[in-house]
């Protein structure tokens, strides 16, 4: 059996900027749909538009996103920042504004990461 593949150009034809970092935030969607999980039930979904808002203050060039279940329920609310791999649990505004500010400096809050 032989496969078809196809050749994706890594041109980008309609000139989209890609953001610098992508935030993704915990909503704890499930299959069904619902959002029951613990990031939901803590408030993430207040924290999206605070990020958006603190991330468009400062200039940051960010797209943020809410996501599904990220499956860390014990350590949520949960953030995570791409293109970095940066995994930070138990957020809260406060957090937020540390975190912000270290992404500024190129740098991450080491005790607010999720450990591996």
């Amino acid at each position: 059996m032989t496969m078809n593949k196809k050749r994706v150009s890594t041109k980008n034809n309609n000139d989209m900027k890609k953001p610098e970092f992508h935030i993704l935030v915990c909503n704890s969607y499930r299959v069904a749909g619902d959002a029951q999980g613990y990031c939901n039930k803590n408030g993430s979904s207040d924290l999206i538009q605070y990020i958006m808002e603190e991330c468009n203050d400062r200039g940051l060039d960010v797209a943020v996103s809410s996501t599904a279940c990220l499956n860390v329920c014990s350590q949520g609310p949960v953030m995570v920042i791409h293109p970095n791999n940066l995994w930070y649990g138990g957020i809260n505004e406060e957090k937020i504004d540390e975190i912000l500010d270290a992404l500024e400096e190129g740098e991450a809050v080491e005790e607010y990461l999720i450990s591996d």
